[in-house]
């Protein structure tokens, strides 16, 4: 089981969508997967067509001790697509978390109790860098950085990659940087080519070579519940994601 965080200190960077995107895509090929939903405001819960229940099992129970893993985690609409679900109240989780001894690996040890054998875990993190996400990465073996195709998701990235060594080298030695992913890119746009150079200069190999190109029918998607894939299979949008999956698996030395 490989476990990877999806992460960025930006907001609307396009985490989400990765997230249920690939995971649907690995899943169409016969994958088991497992998408945790780490962000209070519960994205990948809705975007999956799943209702927010206060009260309910979810990932702020799993990680404040409240309830056991397997518990929490809901099938989805998509074949061997299992899901973790957020709540409101995860938002709280810091708070509760602050004061505890050994509080960055709470929720590695959670993710012990795991029953299901799954082939990748996806966690699709809050738009920041704090207790929620650093437990994320400190369970997880590398991190997926999505990056919006503009200067300040750029001016960002350094100081992310700096979280991520401070997250290896203090709790988690094995964790590693899976790749970034250039999101919302336009081939109209100067700015877009610009963006994506100086990502490939500094980065290198690490850049995905499969672009997510800005298209309305992926905006649309998470309020009929579905993924990209399902909702619209032959938009330029999940054509993108089918790509990126694939250069995933391949990076993976599964295809």
């Amino acid at each position: 089981m490989k476990i990877i965080s999806v992460a960025n200190r930006k907001g609307g960077v396009g985490k989400t969508t990765t997230t249920i995107n690939i995971a649907t895509a690995l899943a169409a090929i016969g994958k088991k997967v497992l998408v945790i939903d780490f962000d209070p405001q519960g994205n990948a819960t809705t975007s999956m067509g799943i209702k927010k229940q206060k009260g309910a099992p979810s990932s702020y129970g799993v990680l404040v001790g409240n309830c056991d893993v397997n518990k929490a985690i809901v099938s989805t609409d998509v074949p061997n697509f299992d899901l973790l679900p957020s709540a409101p109240d995860l938002a709280a989780a810091e708070v509760e978390l602050v004061d505890l001894d050994g509080r960055e690996f709470i929720f590695k040890k959670a993710m012990r109790r795991l029953q299901e054998n799954y082939d990748y875990v996806l966690i699709d993190c809050p738009p920041s860098l704090n207790l929620i996400t650093i437990n994320a990465m400190v369970a997880s073996n590398s991190v997926m950085v999505p990056l919006q195709c503009e200067f300040l998701a750029l001016e960002g990235l350094t100081d992310l990659i700096k979280n991520i060594n401070a997250v290896k080298r203090n709790f988690n030695p094995a964790l590693a940087l899976q790749g970034i992913v250039l999101t919302m890119f336009s081939r109209q746009n100067n700015l877009s080519k610009m963006i994506e150079a100086d990502v490939r200069k500094y980065f290198g190999d690490k850049v995905y070579l499969t672009v997510i190109p800005r298209c309305v029918r992926i905006a649309e998607a998470p309020s009929y519940g579905k993924p990209i894939l399902i909702y619209d299979f032959k938009c330029s949008g999940a054509q993108a994601y089918i790509q990126l999956a694939k250069e995933f698996l391949q990076r993976e030395g599964v295809l």
